[in-house]
């Protein structure tokens, strides 16, 4: 298997997939190669690989707008990991391509979109749904029958109340207390959160 990206997000998927398995990761594509590899692991120019010879891959890239297009355009078969410290319900449901890191939970009936990140310490209480590309942020809460939409971002130690719907491409702001519904687009910071701008690159 390959993953694409070599950064710090890189880092802690190679953990989480040595963690839980015993596949070999025989590289990480980067189109920046400034290293030859990355925790052991060769780093290898994308733009001249066969194709053919990647039967697995995630994309390890943090940034929800730059993975969605890299997924578009590289037609491979995508799988997910999930660190062996993560607590997963059985009755939960997670997409191809996304990554679940140490310590986050994952309860009853939660629904987790394709290529999306549950990042350390995050907790996706019961009936929850996150859309494809979302990136749920360390430590963040969310408690019961929370939606989020389509790429957007929870920070770091934010709180959603349960019921709470977030639209797509939003931005929820580092330790921010979402007590209502969030627009599509929007960067909400706060406890309780407020509106401050939308995001530039919709």
């Amino acid at each position: 298997m390959y993953l694409y990206g070599a950064s710090g997000h890189c880092k802690v998927i190679i953990d989480s997939i040595q963690s839980s398995t015993t596949k070999v990761i025989e590289g990480v594509f980067d189109d920046n190669k400034n290293e030859n590899d990355l925790l052991s692991i060769p780093i290898i120019a994308f733009k001249d690989f066969d194709l053919h010879k990647i039967k697995e891959l995630i994309i390890s890239v943090g940034d929800n707008k730059t993975r969605k297009k890299l997924v578009e355009s590289i037609p491979v078969n995508f799988i997910s990991a999930i660190h062996k410290k993560a607590s997963v319900s059985n009755y939960a449901s997670i997409g191809c391509g996304t990554v679940v890191m140490s310590n986050a939970v994952i309860n009853a009936d939660a629904i987790i979109g394709k290529h999306c990140i549950v990042n350390s310490g995050a907790v996706i209480e019961h009936d929850c749904k996150l859309n494809d590309y979302v990136h749920i942020s360390p430590n963040a809460s969310l408690a019961g029958n929370v939606i989020i939409g389509e790429g957007s971002h929870i920070g770091i130690g934010a709180t959603i109340i349960q019921g709470v719907i977030i639209g797509k491409w939003a931005t929820i702001g580092a330790g921010s207390v979402i007590i209502k519904d969030v627009p599509d687009g929007v960067v909400v910071v706060g406890n309780p959160g407020k509106v401050i701008k939308n995001n530039t690159f919709l």
